[in-house]
């Protein structure tokens, strides 16, 4: 194992977390999974025709598409359960907030990307910030965005029941302005970010597996020889009509 000289983690703890998000990825996909949310072949038609793709490239497109949809959410722990190996404290709990120092009393919710949730969502969690303060005048909450519009460690300011509300205790906080609380140092998520890669490339040297497995073209196949059919009835198969559907 290559040094890759973080002094907030180990190199074994940092290789190993990567692991296991990179294990979590999705490295296959079938038809059954494909069509899960019913894909809509008119759609693609259009798109095809529109675009002057090939439907080939397209069915591929929506492939990454929903492979990428269920990779966010292993990005998400990524993010979330590093902070496990920072020790003074910090601990990842199987429920409640994601990230807590109970001796610090902060108490962390993160999210990936600062629109990722909704006025309802919003007031929810400031919701359950606002009663663990009352609860413990000490605790501080911090909603953490991975992806900020700013680095910033500001007050979060919410509309509740129409009137504007915040608390210097409920902190709207950058990922690496919360980094610098963890560790004490304004550039270590940079650092971190600067390594990710190499870490990445070392995992990938070990894991044997083919990256990516589908299915989904020869089971198509299997229904018509005629891709955009098989997408057809696939889809509207129980229609009336489509048992004689030509294309």
């Amino acid at each position: 194992m290559r040094q890759y000289n973080l002094n907030f983690i180990s190199d074994e703890n940092l290789y190993n977390h990567v692991k296991d998000t990179v294990l979590k990825y999705r490295f296959s996909i079938n038809l059954r999974d494909f069509n899960k949310n019913l894909i809509d072949p008119i759609k693609l038609t259009f798109d095809s025709k529109v675009y002057q793709k090939n439907l080939n490239t397209l069915i591929d497109d929506e492939i990454m598409r929903q492979i990428d949809k269920s990779n966010t959410n292993h990005i998400g722990y990524f993010h979330q359960n590093i902070f496990k190996y920072f020790g003074n404290g910090w601990n990842v709990p199987a429920v409640g907030f994601d990230v807590v120092n109970e001796t610090q009393k902060i108490f962390v919710e993160m999210k990936n990307k600062h629109n990722t949730m909704n006025s309802s969502s919003s007031q929810k969690t400031y919701s359950r910030m606002q009663n663990k303060i009352l609860n413990d005048s000490s605790a501080k909450c911090f909603l953490v965005e991975v992806i900020a519009k700013n680095s910033q460690n500001i007050a979060w300011a919410v509309f509740l029941d129409g009137e504007p509300i915040s608390h210097e205790q409920i902190r709207r906080v950058s990922i690496d302005k919360f980094y610098e609380i963890v560790v004490g140092d304004k550039e270590v998520f940079k650092k971190l970010c600067e390594k990710l890669p190499l870490v990445i490339e070392d995992v990938l040297e070990s894991h044997n597996e083919e990256i990516m497995k589908s299915s989904v073209f020869e089971e198509l196949q299997n229904i018509s020889p005629n891709v955009l059919k098989s997408l057809y009835l696939l889809s509207f198969s129980r229609y009336e009509g489509f048992s004689g559907f030509a294309i």
